[in-house]
């Protein structure tokens, strides 16, 4: 048994990955001893003022545009589970298990760093759902991404209040018969304890969190590609020697050049045409270092916000218990994160735009010196023909996809929150396009395999690429005659997806970077 401890200060991506995507059997989360101690002093501190009646935003006033009306003490129960179930708005599919795993993982994060002032126990029934599996039906659409995730949170809330639904053993139940099922009580709200569940970047951070792990694959998957069809179409690797790197030496294009090397060391098909004619690769190929070392940029700038996001404390306002103090302010707004989903939109749809291209030179005859489509009896068999034009299909939904989010603004409140982030619109676009890229580098794995199987008998490509080519066989067989390709696109991202492309390499070569 797997253990993650939460204490709201060391939480990582690869975690916070490990522990939404694994079984609740072999992995479970708990609260920190200290963390416990310090959500307590906190909570006594906001009872303190309730008791005082002194007048503090989010413990006894309305919120938002209504945060000048002070609520009588009698009510500030009554206040919170007003704001639940008022703020359950959200609309759509809901999220899926793996990121409706991570918010939770980290609202419960957040509230354990003892700044919110919520009641302890239901930072402890956050983590009894995770524990047995009990996810809230989260609707994925309607939030601004400012004053947090709010719609969507509240749907969490209102699972743990025992008047929402939740996904139990695959089933839609009630989430109060659930609760009941683990032998627990649904949680009492008092003072502070609905806004400090709602009020935060726990959806767009979980979002982009799992984004950046299946991004990071897709990028060293885009390497692994590209050196393929390299090989298939008997390209040169003159263009990756690192001292030209080293003149240019963004970090991104140094660890690219660094895996086209391992990925090609060992290789025969780069020796075997001297006297080819080709003076030059297009920039396609020659240029991969370049452009997947400029994604890479986006990849690393992504990384550097969500962890610094992910151990942060994300609502308002914020209890200083030592300091005997709340102070309003605006970590809720989620813009670092919504900058930063866009440009790793924009970095990944480049990867898909350029293998795209990779695609067309092996498609292309008069280029490659392969049948043309990559099928032996062309004319009679159409080959991959129209598995690129899949591939320009979905990389050109990625160009439209690539419109910021973040850009936009729509105020709400009565223009008292008049500056939004969309940052769950850029995570939605940006898992669209993970999706996209990931089947791109399905089919130009496809390809690359087809071109080099008509190669393979003379000559071999490097250790690497030939147990990578092995792996692929081993699913896809050799296309000889017109089949159904959707089932061989599939099978190859199910591949891709797992990371199995990558693993199978780097048994071979070491690390990739």
């Amino acid at each position: 048994m797997k253990t993650l401890t939460l204490n709201g200060h060391n939480l990582t991506i690869d975690d916070l990955y490990e522990f939404s995507t694994h079984s609740h059997t072999t992995h479970q989360v708990v609260l920190d001893k200290q963390a416990l101690s310090e959500m307590q002093k906190s909570r006594e501190y906001v009872q303190q003022i309730v008791e005082s009646e002194k007048v503090t935003y989010g413990i006894n006033t309305g919120f938002g545009a209504l945060a000048s009306k002070f609520i009588n003490k009698s009510d500030l129960s009554q206040l919170q589970y007003n704001l639940i179930r008022s703020h359950c708005t959200g609309v759509g599919e809901p999220f899926d298990r793996a990121t409706t795993r991570a918010i939770m993982i980290l609202r419960a994060n957040c509230l354990a760093s003892g700044f919110s002032g919520v009641n302890p126990s239901i930072v402890q029934l956050i983590i009894d759902f995770l524990n047995h599996d009990i996810l809230p039906v989260v609707p994925m659409r309607g939030s601004v991404g400012a004053s947090g995730d709010l719609a969507p949170l509240s749907h969490i809330a209102l699972a743990l209040i025992g008047e929402g639904e939740v996904f139990l053993d695959g089933k839609i139940v009630r989430s109060d018969f659930a609760i009941q099922s683990i032998h627990k009580a649904p949680a009492l709200l008092g003072p502070k304890d609905g806004l400090a569940l709602i009020n935060g970047t726990a959806v767009m951070n979980a979002i982009a969190a799992i984004a950046i792990y299946r991004a990071e694959n897709l990028a060293k998957t885009a390497d692994i590609a590209g050196c393929m069809t390299l090989e298939a179409v008997r390209g040169t690797n003159s263009a990756f020697d690192k001292r030209i790197t080293e003149l240019k030496p963004h970090p991104g294009q140094l660890s690219v050049v660094t895996n086209l090397a391992k990925l090609l060391q060992g290789s025969a098909l780069l020796n075997s045409h001297p006297d080819c004619g080709k003076v030059q690769d297009p920039y396609s190929l020659r240029c991969i270092p370049q452009v997947h070392g400029a994604a890479r940029q986006t990849l690393r700038h992504a990384r550097e916000v969500i962890e610094t996001e992910i151990n942060s404390v994300t609502d308002n306002p914020l209890i200083f218990y030592k300091d005997q103090t709340v102070i309003s302010g605006g970590n809720f707004h989620g813009e670092a994160l919504a900058l930063c989903m866009d440009y790793l939109a924009m970095g990944l749809s480049e990867l898909a735009s350029i293998a795209e291209r990779r695609v067309e030179k092996m498609m292309n005859p008069s280029f490659s010196d392969l049948p043309a489509f990559l099928t032996p009896d062309s004319g009679l068999n159409s080959g991959f023909m129209i598995a690129h034009v899949t591939m320009a299909a979905l990389t050109s939904e990625c160009k439209t996809l690539c419109h910021p989010a973040s850009v936009d603004s729509i105020p709400t409140s009565t223009d008292k929150e008049d500056h939004v982030s969309m940052g769950i619109n850029a995570g939605l676009k940006l898992n669209q396009i993970i999706k996209n890229v990931s089947h791109c580098l399905s089919i130009e794995l496809l390809c690359a395999a087809q071109g080099l199987d008509f190669l393979l008998d003379q000559y071999a490509t490097s250790p690497t690429l030939m147990a990578i080519h092995s792996h692929l066989r081993k699913h896809v067989e050799k296309l000889t005659v017109d089949r159904i390709l959707y089932k061989d696109i599939e099978q190859v991202n199910s591949l891709v997806w797992r990371g199995e492309i990558v693993t199978q390499a780097e048994k071979i070569c070491g690390k990739l970077q």
